[in-house]
């Protein structure tokens, strides 16, 4: 009997116990709902896709759009993405989430500030917010309390202040990165703290002051990318104690000083200190740990490269050292095993010697896999060998503003991948080659600046479908220009100054598509496995200036300096997408195209130096965009138009030397409504001389008139001849 009463005392207390542990999960879980709720209301709007989100349906919480629950049915994720919010985090509480994991606002649309409440996800591991550039204010400090923190990506965001000190209490943090967040100050030093971090990415920022010494101790580091910021100073030596790092990407800042041989030791695979004030000989045996696959050091004030720095890179793909001071022969620039390169560019620089070796033959060429090779703007002198165009990988190739010589030893076939031929500002000879008839898929052909002869080949056009930028300035092309050259459907900037061509220009531009309309592509980036930027130096408004190849707004013809003839073709008008037109300095004569007002995205105009005659077009005030413009020596008449940004155009000299012309901003037009006096006296004059001549006219008319009556009539002539003798009896009785 008793053991009965004991089991039923058991039997009883049960669902109190039950009771007890379930209450508070539906407590918790029942906040969690409301607390969602509740920040939805808080919203100015959101989507349809929050219509889940309901205290009448919070028995299906887990069920709710962007949430995942653990086995309790706790919320352990919400993954807010592509949704629109329009609101704040404000009314977010964040305390009723103890066992949320993970959290992720991903192109929200949200504002305001990050509340220090978020350092309440006490149990948090994953934390991302991306791409919600009007979410603006500091960091909290709050930050530090997510002990288990795992990844932090603050991405895209409209952030300021600087990165807390609070950071260092987040020990578990593998992964940093706040891209494009807009921070200031300096790195703190607690970041040294984080020795379980792998990737630190603190890209894209307003961060200044020097890389902290405590960084060396983030032993862990395997990928560190500090670029486009303000950071100064000297690289820290505890930087080399990374041995574990492989990216190690620092361009886009203001760091100075030399780099130490001990960057060697490291296994970076990656190197990038591209646009920083580095300085002095670039350490030799870069490559001592035998990984190192790409080097980026351009524009920076390297002096030098030992013949020893590419030493044992088995591996090296890529070397860029673009727009340095070095000085040295160009076999020290590459490594003794140069058959895995794909990207090299030495540009700008003081690189010397010739491509050839001692034997005369194969110095580039047993790089078999090269794709871009950028050697110009040095003095480097001599032939060029046909082992160009057999290079099967080859993209990319400029070897302009050198010192080469001779003819381009072009062979019978081109590879089918060359786009891009530079070789402008050399001092090659010969014609206009054959060989290039087989470089079909070229985008970019420039040979201006040399010695080239003869005539431009018709085919030039049928063979080269793909060109979009074609130069030939400043050579002895000479002839006249071939019709099929209009044949081009994608050229945007045609450039034939300063040659000996002859005859008219051209007039069918209906297949000039690539000008016809304003371009879209915002810039051009060759790239392969790397990105390189493509830049030719062209001149455009009457100075030396680099373009990015084919940006928007780089449609433009340049003819200028030729001995071309006869008039303006009215073609040039249909070119829509014009932005330069160059054609002074040759015998053009006629008028100017009424309809030049149609070419609204023109900006700069050079017709001087021709013989045009006739008025200025009165569409000329329709030219918009007009900044740079040149009519002078022509023989011009008439009144210049004005336009609202004609009348920027104030400096008299760009119409000088046309006798005929007149108004701002030369000196004002007469008007035949108010006469000058000279103007006066002369039409008094006139109107004397008339009356005159008149008064005559009837004096001679009457005189002839009274003769023929008198002597029609014997009458009459008989009374005359008897007045006569009558008046002269009477003088001499008088006498």
């Amino acid at each position: 009997m008793k053991h009965l009463h004991l089991l039923g005392l058991l039997l009883l207390s049960c669902p109190c116990l039950l009771l007890c542990t379930v209450t508070p999960v539906v407590v918790g879980i029942r906040r969690e709902a409301e607390a969602l709720v509740k920040w939805k209301a808080s919203l100015d709007s959101a989507d349809d896709s929050f219509g889940s989100w309901s205290m009448a349906n919070s028995a299906s919480l887990c069920r709710w759009t962007y949430i995942t629950c653990d086995s309790a049915r706790h919320i352990k994720e919400l993954s807010i993405f592509k949704a629109s919010l329009n609101g704040t985090l404000d009314e977010f509480d964040f305390s009723a989430f103890p066992q949320l994991k993970s959290l992720y606002l991903l192109d929200t649309g949200l504002y305001g500030t990050i509340p220090a409440g978020i350092g309440n996800l006490t149990s948090l591991v994953m934390l991302e917010i991306h791409r919600s550039p009007y979410l603006r204010g500091a960091i909290p400090r709050s930050i530090g309390q997510l002990k288990h923190l795992a990844l932090l990506h603050l991405t895209f965001l409209g952030l300021n202040g600087t990165l807390p000190e609070e950071i260092g209490n987040l020990t578990k943090l593998e992964k940093l990165e706040l891209h494009s967040v807009t921070l200031t100050g300096s790195i703190p030093p607690t970041i040294g703290m984080l020795g379980k971090l792998q990737e630190l990415r603190l890209v894209g920022n307003n961060l200044t002051g020097s890389i902290p010494m405590e960084i060396g101790n983030m032993t862990q580091l395997q990928i560190m990318e500090l670029e486009s910021n303000y950071l100064e100073g000297q690289l820290p030596g505890t930087i080399f104690h990374l041995v574990k790092l492989l990216f190690m990407t620092l361009s886009e800042n203001q760091l100075v000083g030399t780099i130490s041989p001990e960057l060697g030791n490291s296994s970076l695979w990656d190197i990038d200190i591209a646009h920083n004030n580095f300085s002095g000989l670039f350490p030799p045996s870069i490559c001592v740990a035998g990984k190192l696959s790409a080097v980026s050091a351009g524009h920076n004030g390297f002096t030098g490269i030992h013949r020893q720095t590419f030493q044992n890179c088995t591996t090296l793909e890529l070397v860029d050292f673009t727009a340095n001071n070095i000085v040295a022969e160009l076999s020290d620039c590459f490594s003794e095993h140069p058959e895995q390169l794909k990207t090299m560019s030495f540009s700008q620089n003081q690189v010397h010697g010739t491509l050839l070796t001692d034997r005369g033959e194969d110095f580039l060429c047993n790089c078999t896999h090269l794709h871009l090779l950028d050697l110009s703007n040095n003095a480097l002198h001599g032939g060029l060998s046909k082992c160009f165009w057999k290079l099967q990988y080859l993209q990319f190739l400029d070897l302009s503003s050198n010192s080469f010589s001779g003819v381009v030893p072009f062979s019978t076939t081109c590879q089918e991948r060359l786009k891009y031929l530079l070789l402008a500002n050399n001092n090659f000879t010969g014609t206009f080659s054959l060989g290039l008839k087989k470089c079909r898929n070229l985008t970019t052909l420039d040979l201006g600046g040399n010695s080239f002869s003869g005539t431009i080949p018709s085919w030039v056009s049928m063979s080269l479908p793909e060109l979009n930028f074609l130069r030939l300035s400043s050579n002895m092309f000479d002839g006249i220009i071939p019709h099929e050259i209009l044949q081009f459907r994608q050229l945007q900037v045609l450039d034939l100054s300063k040659n000996k061509l002859t005859g008219p220009i051209p007039d069918d531009f209906t297949n000039f598509t690539g000008m016809a309309q304003e371009q879209n592509n915002n810039d051009f980036t060759y790239s392969d496995a790397y990105s390189y930027q493509v830049k030719i130096q062209i001149v455009w408004k009457n100075a030396d200036r680099l373009y990015i190849v084919v940006i928007a707004g780089m449609a433009g013809i340049d003819l200028s300096g030729n001995s071309l003839s006869q008039e303006i073709p009215n073609g040039f008008t249909t070119l829509l997408g014009l932005r330069y037109l160059n054609l002074s300095g040759n015998h053009l004569s006629g008028c100017i195209p009424e309809d030049i007002g149609n070419l609204v995205l023109l900006e700069s105009l050079d017709l001087s130096r021709n013989q045009l005659r006739g008025e200025i077009p009165r569409g000329f005030a329709d030219l918009k965009s007009i900044s740079n413009l040149n009519l002078s020596t022509n023989m011009l008449s008439g009144r210049i138009p004005m336009g609202d940004q004609l009348r920027t155009l104030d400096d008299p000299s760009i119409y000088s030397n046309n006798l005929g012309l007149c108004g701002s901003p030369l000196e004002d037009c007469v008007s035949s409504s108010t006469p000058t006096q000279a103007e006066t006296s002369l039409d008094e004059d006139r109107e004397t001389l008339w009356f005159y001549c008149f008064v005559a006219a009837g004096f001679i008319s009457g005189f002839w008139l009274y003769l023929g009556f008198l002597f029609r009539s014997e009458t009459w002539r008989y009374s005359f001849y008897q007045y006569v003798d009558n008046m002269q009896a009477k003088d001499l009785i008088v006498w």
